[in-house]
């Protein structure tokens, strides 16, 4: 059976607890489901079948057993291996000490982006199918890459490190 993963948009520990959203998860119907981290990634078995169908699937059970939906955004954790394994920072010039951020959009993008975008030391590096791959260095104004992101892609996304992909993918 394929596996997949849920990438959730705004889930903290403050919002909701993850034995609970696992439950959820399990109550759709969906085996062998685990959580990582904190921030609303799932990592689940279900029989093959379109990303959006998992997406709904997956809000609908939230909606039932939480009380409210994260939107999910769904890829085969195989096409997580394979992004891992092209590593597309590679083909740019990545300070050490920035954050490398995969950005999964709900859809394709709407409009034609010339690439890299940046604005106060993020920037949008590429873009692949549904992801977006960006950099950043933290500084003082705060989450400076959300802000670009949202601004370019609008709200139907969510954005992880590399490291939390590295994660999940295993």
């Amino acid at each position: 059976m394929p596996r997949y993963a849920a990438f959730l948009r705004g889930v903290m520990p403050m919002n909701c607890k993850m034995p609970a959203l696992k439950a959820a998860f399990e109550a759709a119907g969906f085996t062998d489901v685990k959580t990582v981290l904190g921030s609303g990634n799932v990592v689940f078995d279900a029989r093959s079948t379109s990303e959006e169908a998992l997406q709904l699937k997956a809000e609908a059970a939230m909606q039932e057993h939480l009380g409210r939906v994260f939107p999910a955004i769904v890829r085969p954790v195989e096409q997580l291996r394979k992004l891992l394994e092209t590593d597309p920072y590679r083909a740019f010039k990545v300070s050490p000490k920035a954050k490398r951020i995969v950005t999964f959009l709900r859809g394709r993008p709407k409009a034609k982006i010339k690439l890299p975008v940046e604005m106060h030391g993020a920037r949008i590096l590429a873009m692949k199918d549904g992801e977006i791959f960006s950099d950043y260095l933290p500084t003082p104004k705060g989450p400076v890459f959300m802000t670009l992101i949202e601004k370019t892609f609008g709200k139907e996304q969510t954005t992880r490190t590399w490291d939390t992909i590295v994660k999940v993918a295993r």
